[in-house]
């Protein structure tokens, strides 16, 4: 058998194709290796002095939130996922993204179209029929152009109205494919890809920053409850002092300036409820915002007291290897910085040349009864080379472009990831002193009741005046409330601790159901 030389046989439209499809393997630019992140300490270490409730580097759960026990905390972050709005918007954007990556896919394939076409139709002897020396009223062996050379083409039919008109039936179809031989598409490809993945971690981040904001509001909530709980105990307190202030005024044991302090005393704790009332319903409306539910829609929920979630015994907070896979922010700059590399090789690719490979097959009579004949029939089949010539430094400009924006997603990366470790290490010192500090809030509230209870008894027993009972109960309340804040404080460093480590969501979301109002104001 005669060997087939090598040039000789890519000759033609098939050796074309094969060649095309043999270099279609070739992708030009940069390619993405994804940067490794190195932790600068262990985070699952103390950074002060040990305290009760400590980090360990264990598994993190999803819901992370379920270790304070609260079944209505749980509630509520079950339906963040689904009704905060935040979180849905960027569900319509995750789908965009994702169209998008569809439309992009879509250029690498072959595009094919079906046409029919019906036309009535007459060509005018003084236009485009005169050049070819087709005047109306001419002999053909004598027409000449308009220039008056010869003609060269058909006469047009005799006759005062020059060529008659006439129908015109087409059908058949025509199929185009860009052979991707540089990459470009493909290019394009991993872009959308990557801006896909960008936009699911948008998502994820507004999501964990909503399921921390909504742990956040609720335990500023029950700190506000549990203070209102404290200040009518005192204010019972202040209220007995004033009566019995009363009592032994009356009994000319004591002067008017005991009764007017007890009074002031009553009146000041007073004045602090309604600022606490104030705060719980603006806590209340936080939340069922947060949940995308109106005004007051919580109140019936949240209006029985709870005490503060309770500080677990430790904390799982997963391994610091694990913090770029599971941080949003950090996948978004990832993937940001993936989609800007891919966009060097799309725009590498259009230095190249760009070959795309077209045919048509169409049946085209003057008369209906013809269609179906297979005589009919006209095509056309070949490939078409485009290749920059001059573009005005409008490519290189574009890779310049391209690489700028690479540089930048790159130290907007470095910028996220440096960033995470500031978060996480400040919100572990945060947790570790707020626990030390409400250890001796505790002890100095226990200290404070017992000097209330002495100074009480003194005062009864006459061996000490009023104003020491009033100060020492005034300090007494400003422990108990110092406390309490301490106690929020403490539950709220834990739950910034689960935020900073970009725990509370999965790679799947539930669907967002579509509000049947919204749709309907839109027009659907």
């Amino acid at each position: 058998m005669r060997k087939l030389s090598l040039k000789r046989g890519l000759r033609g439209p098939c050796g074309v194709l094969l060649t095309g499809l043999a270099l279609s393997g070739c992708t030009v630019g940069p390619d993405w290796h994804r940067p490794a992140i190195k932790p600068p300490v262990d985070y699952s270490a103390a950074p002060l002095p040990a305290a009760a409730s400590q980090p360990v580097a264990m598994a993190m759960r999803v819901d992370w939130w379920s270790i304070y026990g609260d079944p209505v905390l749980s509630a509520l972050e079950a339906e963040v996922a689904t009704g905060n709005f935040d979180v849905r918007e960027a569900g319509t954007r995750l789908l965009q993204a994702r169209a998008e990556r569809g439309m992009v896919r879509a250029d690498g394939r072959p595009s094919f179209n079906g046409n029919a076409s019906y036309g009535r139709e007459r060509a005018s002897p003084n236009g485009i029929l005169n050049l070819l020396g087709s005047s109306a009223g001419a002999v053909q062996n004598h027409a000449t152009a308009a220039n008056g050379s010869p003609g060269f083409g058909p006469a047009a039919m005799s006759g005062a109205d020059g060529s008659p008109p006439f129908n015109l039936w087409q059908y058949g179809f025509d199929a185009s494919w860009e052979l991707d031989l540089w990459g470009r598409v493909r290019r394009e490809v991993e872009g959308a890809d990557a801006s896909l993945e960008a936009s699911a971690d948008l998502r994820r981040g507004l999501l964990v920053a909503a399921q921390a904001e909504t742990a956040r509001n609720y335990i500023q909530l029950r700190g506000v409850q549990a203070l209102q709980a404290i200040t009518r105990q005192n204010l019972e307190l202040a209220r007995h002092s004033l009566a019995l202030t009363r009592q032994r005024f009356a009994n000319g044991v004591t002067t008017r300036l005991d009764v007017a302090n007890a009074s002031a005393e009553v009146a000041e704790i007073e004045a602090l409820l309604p600022d606490l009332e104030r705060q719980q319903w603006h806590l209340v409306n936080a939340l069922s915002f947060l949940l995308g539910k109106p005004p007051g829609a919580l109140k019936s929920t949240l209006a029985t007291v709870r005490p503060v979630p309770p500080l677990p015994p430790m904390i799982p907070v997963g391994l610091p290897s694990e913090l770029a896979r599971r941080r949003p922010d950090i996948r978004q700059a990832e993937a940001e910085l993936h989609a800007a590399t891919a966009s060097i090789g799309v725009a590498k690719a259009d230095f190249y040349p760009h070959i795309t490979l077209s045919g048509s097959l169409d049946i085209q009579a003057l008369q209906f009864s013809n269609l179906g004949t297979w005589g009919s029939r006209q095509f056309a089949i070949g490939p078409a080379l485009s290749l920059p010539i001059f573009e005005g430094g409008r490519l290189k400009a574009t890779l310049h472009l391209r690489k700028a924006q690479q540089q930048q997603a790159a130290i907007r990366y470095q910028r996220t990831v440096l960033k995470a470790w500031h978060e996480i290490d400040d919100a572990l010192t945060d947790y570790n002193a707020d626990q030390r500090q409400h250890e001796r809030l505790a002890a100095s509230v226990e200290e404070n009741r017992s000097a209330l209870a002495m100074a009480q008894l003194q005062y009864q027993q006459g061996a000490a005046d009023f104003l020491n009972v009033l100060t020492v109960q005034a300090r007494l309340l400003a422990a108990q409330r110092a406390l309490i804040q301490a106690t929020v404080a403490t539950s709220v460093a834990s739950a910034s601790i689960y935020k900073a480590l970009g725990g509370g969501w999965q790679k799947t979301y539930p669907a967002v159901p579509a509000d049947p109002a919204m749709m309907a104001a839109a027009g659907h």
